[in-house]
């Protein structure tokens, strides 16, 4: 049997000194889900939220196979805490899980110069323009597949003026490009970016994220960056991250 853990703090050793703000989300509750083989002294879970879930504790082939109730999407990327896990996630998902590299940034205070990220902001060029996610730039993202991740976690906008935070560029009054809160924990966010395809390679990602992280620096909250291939790790080292570590994930389609 799986169960889903109501009290976060019985599972939370599982994932003690996994520096992934997704599984912070989940054992703070604020966000997403924990499941366990054993609800008062678990062995095996994993966090859940969004696209992500993240294994930990020994490897647990049942706990692969469960989809809660509520996922509706056929979509996951699965993060083993290690070999073992990975091995069962090749063998029950087989051809449905596609390996990948993913990045971790290091989580550091104190790393972000204020002025460059503030210049990098006053280069945006005269014919976009910046602007907060509001109620009907929300609606739009929710609409539009290219931009959905900056609000999908959000059941709808009053949760997410509550808790998220994003900017877009606009061209014409349309998004073109943003940074946003994919996901949101205690003290900080973690950071979906992206550029509609006409758009890219443009520096505007570049100036999204600037904007965001110094929004979120005024906030005192922590702009956490996980990256998914290397063009993100080069953006956020140009905006003053380090990288952490490269670790093996599993984009499962059908799931």
């Amino acid at each position: 049997m799986i169960y889903e853990i109501n009290d976060r703090k019985q599972a939370a050793f599982l994932f003690a000194g996994w520096q992934e703000s997704i599984i912070w989300s989940c054992l703070q509750g604020v966000m997403g889900y924990i499941y366990a083989d054993d609800v008062h002294n678990p062995v095996s879970a994993m966090a859940i939220l969004g696209d992500f879930c993240f294994f930990a504790g020994e490897p647990n082939r049942e706990l692969i196979a469960f989809k809660p109730k509520w996922n509706r999407q056929d979509f996951i990327i699965a993060v083993p805490r290690n070999r073992g896990w990975a091995k069962e996630i090749e063998q029950y998902h087989g051809n449905k899980a596609k390996k990948v590299v993913r990045y971790a940034m290091k989580k550091e205070g104190n790393i972000f110069n204020r002025n460059k990220l503030a210049n990098l902001v006053e280069k945006l060029p005269s014919e976009y323009t910046l602007s907060l996610i509001d109620s009907s730039i929300f609606d739009y993202c929710k609409k539009h597949d290219w931009c959905r991740d900056f609000v999908s976690q959000f059941p709808d906008y009053s949760s997410f003026q509550k808790s998220g935070l994003g900017v877009v560029v606009m061209k014409e009054g349309i998004p073109v490009s943003g940074a946003s809160s994919y996901s949101v924990y205690s003290g900080g966010i973690e950071i979906e970016i992206d550029t509609k395809m006409e758009y890219r390679r443009k520096g505007l990602a570049f100036v999204c994220g600037a904007k965001l992280i110094l929004e979120c620096l005024d906030r005192e909250w922590y702009p956490s960056w996980d990256a998914q291939n290397l063009w993100s790790v080069a953006l956020a080292e140009k905006l003053g991250y380090h990288l952490d570590y490269a670790y093996d994930a599993y984009e499962i389609y059908g799931y």
